[in-house]
């Protein structure tokens, strides 16, 4: 306890401000002002978040010369902003960053939602989103829709509730109305679509080479000898599984092989639907020679089940699919791609956001498609 200099009394003593880095006091007893060097001790450390508050109380001081002194006003003496910055050390006081930038009206913030996190395929992309925002000095907050358009319309409400500054999304599998996007551009929220996108709506879009992918792949197959060609395709509302079926017709079309119906069947991407695909094709009069699957990991699955059942890739059954990773080469027969670039797919749509955000008044939005190829393996090739 510190006692008073002129009558020695402790508990009549109070703190009434600083002044030339020394704690001002002030003795209730004999009404005598003095001061006293403040020791060099740390600060006793609140479990809680540090305030401003909590560092004026400490120095006996007003906030708003806490906070022009951490700002560097030149108003603050010199002495009284270092004493001042030592206890905000020593108390471990942290700026709130969200409040300053909403100060500034912004937050340095991109919100992504995702219809899967679990899948290799987002997890590339979010990695490159990742990438370029951390070097533009951006953070991502990242959501999930679990393919679920309530839980994308709620992710949506959740970003634009915590202040982004724009939006990265890719679409659930069950999404076919866009009010909440519409929503959000109406009241000038930056965004960019990616992968699964909207036509209804005009923003920047980064998409894959989905009708030339899957019309590469069938010609492939086509040129290996197949005449039966089967397609297991993706939910059918869906704008990418509904580019890749017509790149199908269109290679069958263009060599002019017959669209039989029967052989095209569509899943919610889930493994038991494609199963289901191949134990119907297996049934038919005339079985089919080769099969297109619009998402590979379809294919790696229908790859498993006919090893199960003895029928020979791709001798008797040649099959491709749309999408790459490292399973596809490790796989016993390993699978025909058209590979693609999701880390680079988030990289490009993360600068598509960071400049619709800087220029949001003269951003023009523009369709970017992301050029893949053709990686030949074993599942296709026949001697």
């Amino acid at each position: 306890m510190t006692a008073c200099t002129k009558c020695g009394s402790v508990e009549n003593i109070l703190k009434s401000g600083f002044i030339r880095g020394k704690q001002r006091l002030f003795c209730k007893s004999c009404e005598v002002h003095f001061t006293i060097n403040l020791p060099q001790k740390e600060v006793n450390k609140p479990a809680r978040q540090i305030t401003i508050v909590d560092i004026a109380k400490s120095l006996g001081i007003a906030p708003s010369t806490v906070s022009r002194a951490l700002n560097g006003s030149a108003e603050i003496n010199a002495s009284t902003r270092q004493e001042i910055i030592r206890v905000a050390t020593e108390m471990d006081y942290r700026p709130n960053l969200l409040a300053q930038s909403l100060n500034r009206g912004e937050t340095h913030t991109l919100g992504v939602v995702i219809p899967n996190i679990e899948r290799p395929f987002f997890a590339g992309v979010l990695a490159g989103i990742q990438k370029v925002a951390t070097e533009a000095g951006y953070r991502v907050m990242i959501c999930q829709s679990n393919e679920s358009h309530a839980t994308e319309t709620l992710n949506v409400q959740a970003l634009v509730a915590s202040r982004v500054d724009g939006l990265l999304i890719s679409h659930s599998k069950e999404t076919t109305s866009f009010e909440h996007i519409k929503l959000q551009l109406k009241k000038g929220l930056p965004i960019v679509h990616f992968d699964r996108v909207c036509n209804e709506v005009e923003t920047a879009k980064v998409v894959q080479e989905d009708f030339e992918g899957s019309y590469i792949l069938t010609e492939h197959l086509i040129l290996q000898g197949c005449k039966r060609i089967a397609v297991c395709a993706g939910p059918r509302e869906l704008i990418i599984s509904i580019s890749r079926l017509n790149g199908y017709k269109a290679a069958l079309a263009n060599y002019g092989i017959p669209l039989r119906e029967e052989l095209i069947y569509h899943t919610n991407f889930i493994q038991g639907e494609s199963l289901l695909a191949l134990d119907g094709w297996l049934n038919l009069p005339q079985k089919p020679d080769g099969i297109l699957a619009v998402h590979y990991a379809n294919a790696i699955d229908m790859i498993v089940e006919l090893k199960k059942r003895k029928i020979n890739i791709p001798s008797e059954m040649a099959i491709v699919g749309f999408g790459d990773e490292l399973i596809a080469s490790l796989i016993e027969p390993s699978l025909t791609v058209y590979h693609h670039s999701p880390f680079q797919m988030g990289g490009i749509a993360a600068k598509m956001l960071i400049d619709n955000i800087i220029h949001k008044d003269t951003f023009q939005p523009e369709l970017q498609k992301m050029k893949g190829k053709l990686i030949i393996r074993q599942s296709s090739v026949r001697q």
